[in-house]
């Protein structure tokens, strides 16, 4: 431990005793709400900068007015505190104008994920049992699709938001920029009553089990994680800005990216989609000071060809999560980063760490009491001891992370109550005791002088869901769409690991119905293609004459997962869908050996 290393820790001492003062969990039904914050903003900073899209420039005082419009039409619309309406809307001003505005009546956003076609889509509505659903005029062919499936009345239940470059709402919605302009730019006066217990968001994660999950995000959660972006991650002021290219629609971009601009008054640089080609540039030319990430887009850029002042940029502080030690100090050095507040957290769950101290190849420490206990994979359960009680690793063994439920960590769960419950471990170390499962396995990591703080890194999911392209992929609800395939009888997906490739890719063991001797490529790739978003589909199939199942009859993972997709293990048929392409083909061992150096491009 080396003097420079505690000087450095003890800088940070005075940021952390100021957040934990300001972090005190504050009442349920105290008022305030994200809406209350933004009119704040626009009285206190009302000719700065707040958002920069596409070549456009809104500040704080014409942004809030903005929302306030959208709030006084979604008023004469019939939504009020309590209601949900759908969002399905690329990143720009107006996503975040009509979220805005909603909150500001005490309306419930339900964040539909912008890949989603099909059914999970029409899901995200019906779950939430949204009320109205506002679309950007980006994706009304694909909400147009499946309408007729939705309890909405068409001309009515639907607003339609203008994209750059269309030009009238189809018959079906009502066109939100037509009635907007004339509304009242003044705060309503609802927005005096909305608290901090009420819901903010609902926000859309694939869980173990099933369609996606409507994650519950309280006013209460999105503040506190703002504020702790803006302090102690970011370090933001009003003079900062904020680049922001990941979708709004995740925790993320959201609470993290939006969350500490949203509390400082910092501007944000706001993307549609990451550009590894225009980042930089884009950086120096919008003078950034601040990168909202994700660990793959740090390994994308530094993927990319590298010049020798790559460092001579304004960037100095990100912050993000899923930041690899493999790819952190190159990251780190190449782009002059001064401070990297890498954070682990679920949008639903009750704990969550954060780097505060900038120390390396770690997702920091947390105040929030939680354990990590053994775990068998192979079972896919918990191992308790001879009472039934929970075990804990010792330090540096990797552990299922366990969130201590209480009134201070709240588990506000989903929507569906039994998916929340399925979720809650109990009798973990005492009688009655409740825990939130994380489903993470981590382990505690030695990062030198630490002011008494255990540190953490992320080890990998466990069970039945695995991370690829940033997004969480849910094995059972991929194998469900893949069982309607009319060749397919059964089929078991689970994740690999792809060298040079974040996450791990998704992989389908099927067995064929009988008198089926073949799948048929060219129909099987068309169906996932249409099926599946691009991020969920299986790059590896694995043809198998019977799928192997436990005495329980649960699908077993383990044998499948050691034997990935290496045909000098597998002897079963093997078929790959290759980068740029949208069609599986036999894999065979040249390109086998390329995707084992990492070089396949995944």
């Amino acid at each position: 431990m080396g003097i420079i290393d505690v000087a450095k820790t003890l800088a940070q001492v005075p940021t952390l005793l100021a957040l934990k003062k300001g972090m005190q969990p504050r009442g349920l039904e105290e008022r305030d709400c994200i809406g209350a914050q933004v009119a704040r903003l626009a009285e206190r900073l009302p000719d700065s900068p707040a958002i920069l899209f596409e070549g456009r420039t809104i500040n704080w005082r014409d942004f809030n007015a903005l929302a306030n419009r959208y709030a006084d039409a979604f008023r004469g619309m019939g939504l009020g505190r309590g209601d949900t309406a759908s969002v399905f809307m690329e990143n720009r001003i107006e996503f975040l104008a009509t979220v805005v505005g909603l909150n500001k009546l005490g309306v419930t956003a339900g964040l539909i994920n912008t890949n989603l076609r099909g059914r999970p889509l029409t899901h995200c509505v019906t779950v939430t049992e949204s009320t109205k659903c506002i679309v950007g005029a980006e994706l009304a062919d694909a909400l147009a699709e499946v309408k007729h499936e939705l309890p909405l009345e068409e001309g009515r239940d639907y607003l339609w938001v203008p994209d750059a470059g269309s030009t009238q709402a189809d018959n079906w919605a009502r066109d939100l920029h037509a009635v907007a302009p004339a509304k009242d730019p003044g705060n309503p006066a609802e927005t005096a009553d909305v608290t901090l217990g009420d819901n903010a968001f609902y926000i859309f994660t694939s869980g173990t089990t099933g369609l996606p999950k409507a994650a519950v995000l309280s006013n209460r959660r999105y503040l506190a994680s703002g504020t702790l972006a803006h302090k102690a991650g970011l370090k933001c002021t009003e003079r900062d800005r904020i680049y922001v290219c990941l979708p709004l629609y995740h925790g993320t971009g959201l609470m993290i990216g939006m969350g500490a601009a949203f509390s400082s008054g910092a501007s944000v640089f706001l993307r549609r989609k990451f550009s590894a080609s225009n980042f930089l540039k884009e950086v120096r030319d919008h003078q950034a000071t601040c990168f909202i990430y994700i660990g793959e887009l740090c390994r994308y850029l530094v993927s990319t060809p590298a010049s020798p002042d790559d460092h001579r940029n304004p960037l100095t502080r990100v912050m993000g999560n899923g930041l690899r030690p493999d790819v952190w100090p190159e990251f780190k050095q190449r782009f002059g980063i001064k401070r990297i507040a890498e954070f682990y957290g679920a949008s639903e769950g009750n704990v969550a760490f954060a780097n505060l101290l900038n120390k390396d190849c770690t997702v920091g420490m947390t105040s929030v009491r939680h354990a990590l206990v053994r775990y068998d994979i192979d079972a896919d359960e918990i191992i308790r001891d001879a009472n039934g009680r929970c075990i804990e690793v010792t330090p540096g063994e990797p552990g299922l992370l366990l969130g201590h439920i209480s009134p201070d960590a709240v588990f506000e769960g989903y929507t569906n109550p039994e998916a929340t419950e399925k979720k809650v471990v109990r009798d973990v170390f005492e009688p009655g005791d409740a825990w939130f499962n994380s489903g993470d396995l981590m382990r505690q990591v030695d990062a030198g002088f630490t002011l008494g703080y255990p540190h953490y890194q992320f080890v990998d999911r466990i069970g039945d869901t695995f991370r690829w392209k940033s997004e969480n992929v849910s094995t059972n609800e991929v194998g469900e769409i893949i069982n309607g395939f009319p060749q397919i009888r059964f089929s078991n997906v689970y994740g690999v690991a792809v060298p040079g490739a974040d996450g791990r890719a998704g992989m389908a063991a099927l067995t064929l119905e009988e008198g089926v001797t073949s799948l048929d490529l060219d129909a099987f790739s068309a169906y996932v293609n249409r099926e599946l978003p691009s991020y969920a589909r299986p790059l590896f199939l694995r043809i198998e004459p019977e799928i192997d199942v436990t005495g329980t009859f649960k699908m077993v993972k383990g044998k499948l997962r050691e034997d990935g997709y290496d045909p000098a293990r597998v002897s079963d048929p093997l078929f790959v869908m290759k980068p740029g392409s949208d069609r599986y083909q036999p894999l065979d061992p040249e390109f086998a050996a390329v995707i084992a150096r990492g070089e396949a491009g995944y």
